[in-house]
């Protein structure tokens, strides 16, 4: 055999030998699936708590149908008539007013209010639904009008209102709530800007009593087709009013503000900071005003004389720039905490939560909050747990706007350590607290279903007829309004009713009348 024979064959061996080797040599495994993260401090997986988190927050949002719209609208309907009826009657609010209408109630954190006078309200035992709406008493956002905001007594975040520089309209039109100060000292101006301060107290005095005649007159001419008045109660500074309209109770809290265009000198420093909403809004639409709510510093402010600072125009605009998956958490923690905050009340709100969001929006990645990983709501949720015990325990949470005021400065030691103590009871095992929630959730949902087929088999007082008969007339308008919704899906479909003749209603669909 030649060298070159021998040396193929010798060739051919080991290929034979590679192949059979190939063969019965096992093959590597596939690659494993990846294990969730487990929480250490309560061992539940993180992909079980996201999974939680979005079944909760499905459930709170709860089916929005077509009746339920109609019923919102409606309710909102009545509380703008309501005002209507207050500006025509009192002759103080201004004629073309401009509201904000916050989604949920004071409760729910959308304000920076004392928690200690809010009053006790259950979704589901109480209301379905919750808004909040910001009633401008006085309107200042003509540049051309001086007004004095000062600071001089007040806490960071806090001012009184002289309105000694308005011009005579507005000083005779709100005489009844101003209070003078001669305990002052001037300041050495030749003319003192001390005096006629805007009172808090006595607008919230004010506004309880017009709202409660306005609210008794409309329930003394009842309308078919209005919401009814259920309950009407004064909550500190708020009026609180629930409405029955159809199936729905719908909970409206008012708040008379005095409402600014700008943004005020003490909060310039917040402008010049980096802040995750950059690039994504204009800053016009971030700083587009700000308001003074009735409410004091809890360090020993004065009630009659002190409003506090606040930024909702702002908020709302901030809110569409949370990522998606901390949206969620935050409204799963507002569900757990809301649950453990509620009694005894001990000087912490919600809005406190609020005020961490942005923060950690500010502080953390955009990648890191918007994370596809289905891991990523339940490790923000424990997140924010985490960044409110640190707060609670050190007494110390930044407001967002105003760095400089501590809205925590107030608790005493035994409130944070209370407050810690809960806060460490949810921390130990969030799956339990999210359940809890779920369930609550579930029977609010329940209450609200059970009520739905009980007003549809009873007359409703806000929507049918008397002694139950349905009308020829409502009778078509619910066809026409069936077939609008059944012919423009997933479009907004409102109808307009004259309560003196509801034979000639009219549609709006989107933007257009018919």
């Amino acid at each position: 055999m030649t060298t070159v024979s021998r040396s193929l064959s010798l060739f051919n061996r080991v290929v034979e030998m590679e192949s059979l080797m190939s063969a019965v040599t096992p093959r590597s495994p596939a690659p494993a699936k990846k294990l969730s993260e487990v929480d250490f401090r309560s061992g539940a997986t993180l992909e079980q708590l996201s999974a939680q988190v979005s079944e909760l927050v499905l459930l709170e949002q709860g089916e929005f149908g077509d009746q339920t719209a109609l019923e919102v609208h409606t309710a909102k309907d009545f509380i703008f008539n309501m005002l209507g009826l207050v500006q025509k009657v009192d002759q103080r609010l201004p004629v073309a007013n401009e509201y904000l209408l916050l989604s949920g109630g004071a409760r729910e954190g959308v304000l920076d209010l004392n928690p200690e006078d809010l009053g006790d309200y259950a979704k589901g035992a109480d209301f379905d639904l919750d808004f909040t709406l910001l009633v401008p008493a006085l309107k200042l956002h003509d540049r051309n009008q001086p007004v004095t905001l000062d600071m001089r007594h007040s806490p960071p975040c806090h001012s009184w209102l002289s309105l000694r520089l308005c011009d005579s309209s507005i000083l005779s039109r709100w005489s009844i709530c101003c209070q003078e100060e001669s305990s002052i000292p001037s300041l050495g101006s030749p003319q003192s800007l001390d005096g006629c301060y805007f009172s808090p107290t006595l607008v919230t005095d004010w506004f309880w009593g017009v709202v409660s005649e306005a609210v008794e007159e409309l329930r003394r001419s009842p309308q078919r087709g209005i919401p009814t008045p259920d309950r009407l109660e004064r909550n500190g500074p708020l009026t609180t009013i629930i409405l029955q309209a159809g199936s729905s109770r719908v909970l409206y809290d008012l708040l008379p503000v005095v409402s600014f265009r700008g943004w005020p000198a003490v909060a310039q420093g917040w402008l010049t900071a980096n802040h995750f909403w950059d690039g994504k809004i204009t800053e016009e639409e971030a700083i587009s005003g700000f308001y003074l709510l009735p409410c004091c510093s809890p360090l020993g402010g004065r009630p009659d004389r002190e409003w506090r600072l606040a930024f909702s125009r702002s908020e709302v605009q901030l809110k569409k720039c949370i990522p998606f998956p901390m949206a969620q958490a935050f409204q799963a923690a507002k569900a757990v905490l809301s649950r453990i905050l509620a009694r005894p009340r001990t000087g912490l709100s919600l809005y406190h939560l609020r005020t961490l969001l942005f923060w950690a929006c500010d502080r953390l990645p955009a990648a890191y909050l918007s994370c596809p990983d289905t891991d990523t709501p339940g490790r923000l949720l424990l997140g924010l747990l985490d960044d409110l015990a640190h707060c609670i325990l050190g007494k110390n949470c930044p407001n967002y706007f105003l760095p400089q005021s501590n809205m925590l400065e107030h608790l005493t030691d035994s409130q944070a350590l209370l407050v810690a103590r809960k806060l460490a009871h949810v921390r130990s095992d969030p799956s339990e607290h999210l359940r809890a929630a779920l369930d609550q959730a579930q029977q609010a949902g329940q209450l609200k279903k059970e009520l739905t087929a009980s007003t549809n088999g009873h007359n409703s007082p806000g929507h049918h007829s008397a002694n139950g008969i349905i009308s020829p007339s409502e009778d078509k308008l619910a066809q026409r309004l069936q077939q609008l919704v059944t012919e423009n899906p997933g479009k907004s479909i409102s109808v307009f009713l004259n309560p003196d003749d509801v034979t000639r209603p009219h549609f709006r669909i989107d933007d257009k009348f018919y």
